[in-house]
């Protein structure tokens, strides 16, 4: 869409005193290019609600995936849902966001609050057809009521998606006696972007559960999880780790770095040595920048960070493969490497081929092999966990 990259993020924070969440936020990228979240509350918190919380979004996705009709999707899985004896309701709640690879966004929603459509500032209100179905098994009176709505997407919109524990946020006290609200949490979410354009999807969903728990005061009585999706300019990254494979291809890779548009990153102190030589540049080690199991990271004039290599990027690998939202910030190299890597869109990796001799026999390349696999083990988390794009490039 006119260039657009597609953003996709979410935050969530669990119950006071629940070890797993009740909600739940899924995102898959289809062979046709087509983009599905669903955000599922479980009735209840806790694991019980985790888990009716994961098989409706699971079986939402995979309906999706198969290139079943929406419409069909919601009627399957409404008849699929038990219902509460006591209460009459749903086990889970449901929304649906599927967004075509032109821009054509569709959602169904199912019993959460009503998603938030945000362009230029203005809170957009899409027409919404309701469509009336049984409510599921277990005997439940009358109908379900599901809302479908549908729009084209522009560069800049932005879509919000929240569980009730936003708008139930703060429920009992003074100054909110019958929760946030609906209109609460959209003239919040306004405000934030009216006051940082840029915003991304990642920190906006941070900062709207984050004013939840406060409107909580720091106990949540029930989960709080946010979802954006974000149509924005491509934000770019590039990591080069490892020096190239003859040192004649020195200068290239020093061009490469010098002519990218976007963060850069070099990961290695080999790496980092030849770009400043080429580039007549100086690295300074940042010993503000001390951990007891992560080097160090180095400063250099046109680098957004400099780390050092196979240690900080096989961390980087393990934080990806155990990522939760709500994980706090690792105030390191491998951290900060990280926290580049979310915020960006479009990752480049441009991977050195050259055995480093002080470490290696050059007839065992096992570094070379390392780096290789790590570099692809980020790749894919990053695409599968998080559906940024990514290229690897060898030099």
């Amino acid at each position: 869409m006119n260039g657009s990259f597609l953003e996709l993020s979410h935050h969530q924070i669990s119950k006071q005193g629940q070890s797993a969440p009740g909600d739940v936020f899924q995102s898959i990228k289809c062979d046709d290019g087509r983009v599905v979240s669903v955000l599922s509350d479980g009735l209840g918190s806790g694991i019980k609600a985790g888990v009716l919380a994961t098989l409706t979004a699971t079986m939402v996705a995979r309906c999706v995936a198969a290139d079943i009709p929406l419409r069909r999707v919601a009627e399957f899985v409404m008849r699929s849902l038990p219902v509460c004896s006591e209460r009459q309701l749903s086990y889970a709640t449901f929304t649906i966001l599927d967004v075509a690879p032109g821009g054509r966004v569709r959602v169904v929603e199912y019993d959460n609050p009503p998603y938030v459509l945000l362009r230029e500032g203005v809170l957009m209100e899409p027409i919404k057809t309701e469509l009336r179905l049984p409510r599921g098994r277990g005997g439940a009176k009358g109908d379900a009521v599901l809302r479908l709505s549908s729009f084209d997407a522009r560069p800049g919109d932005r879509v919000v998606l929240y569980s009730d524990g936003v708008t139930q946020a703060g429920m009992g006290t003074g100054a909110w006696p019958l929760g946030w609200g609906d209109v609460g949490a959209q003239d919040y979410v306004r405000g934030l972007v009216a006051a940082s354009g840029s915003l991304s999807a990642r920190n906006l969903a941070r900062s709207l559960v984050q004013e939840a728990t406060v409107k909580d005061s720091w106990a949540p009585k029930d989960d709080i999880t946010c979802g954006v999706a974000y149509w924005r300019h491509p934000r770019r990254l590039l990591v080069m780790t490892g020096p190239p494979v003859s040192r004649e291809r020195d200068k290239e890779m020093a061009r490469l770095f010098s002519s990218f548009e976007g963060r850069k990153v070099l990961s290695g102190g080999t790496t980092a040595t030849l770009v400043a030589r080429e580039l007549s540049l100086k690295v300074r080690v940042d010993i503000r920048d001390l951990d007891p199991e992560i080097p160090p990271s180095s400063e250099m004039a046109g680098a957004d960070l400099v780390t050092e290599g196979i240690l900080t990027l096989a961390r980087v690998a393990a934080l990806f493969e155990a990522y939760q939202p709500d994980a706090p910030v690792q105030h390191n190299a491998a951290g900060r490497l990280l926290e580049l890597m979310l915020d960006s869109d479009v990752i480049q990796f441009v991977v050195g081929t050259r055995i480093n001799e002080a470490h290696q026999d050059p007839t065992m390349p096992v570094e070379l092999e390392i780096r290789r696999n790590v570099v692809k083990r980020i790749a894919a988390a990053l695409e599968t966990g998080h559906l940024k794009e990514t290229r690897i490039s060898y030099l």
